[in-house]
């Protein structure tokens, strides 16, 4: 039997082979190792941010009905993003496109969350405003990711809209970076 890699011959059987290899291994680990042992630590922890989690779980809203029902309800993709923190793709919505007057409502229960005249152009493939309609969305801290972001959520059922943040346009200086697919329109 030939020596494990890295570890020198020596007399004796397979099972001291074994044991110098693991000492080596362990006191004296190759860039090789070390470089793998961190990339799989840092692969863990990004999958470990990027989980997916029920949206507003420990809160309670006006409008609540089981997972099931919001997901036939809603169909795959707004049910990922509403119910489940998912994220659309960018440029993927056509009310990226939408330049209408109207209102922006929430698909999960229909409560009118943003004017069209606060819609602008973010260049992020997700449609964005400047400000909700008050009272329509409530705000949570966002630790997914590894970084703090602020969640939007819908006031009425708790559905996750997409996040705000401090970069978007006069008066408010926010911007409501929203997914489509959680959203309807109506012109008028």
């Amino acid at each position: 039997m030939a020596p494990a890699p890295h570890c020198p011959a020596r007399a004796g059987d397979a099972g001291d082979r074994a044991d110098i290899y693991i000492t080596v291994m362990v006191h004296d680990p190759s860039r090789r190792s070390l470089l793998s042992f961190a990339a799989a630590g840092i692969a863990g922890a990004a999958l470990w941010g990027c989980r997916s989690a029920p949206a507003a779980a420990a809160e309670r809203f006006p409008v609540a009905m089981s997972d099931a029902a919001w997901r036939k309800k809603l169909g795959d993709q707004a049910w990922a993003v509403l119910r489940h923190e998912s994220t659309e793709r960018p440029f993927s919505s056509p009310l990226n496109d939408e330049h209408r007057a109207g209102r922006f409502a929430c698909k999960g229960c229909a409560l009118p969350l943003f004017a069209s005249q606060t819609k602008f152009d973010s260049g992020t493939g997700w449609p964005s405003f400047y400000a909700p309609l008050p009272h329509a969305v409530a705000t949570r801290t966002d630790g997914s990711l590894m970084m703090q972001r602020v969640e939007v959520h819908c006031r009425q059922c708790g559905g996750h809209l997409g996040h705000v943040f401090d970069d978007g346009p006069k008066p408010t200086g926010k911007r409501y970076c929203m997914n489509g697919v959680a959203m309807t329109f109506r012109a008028g």
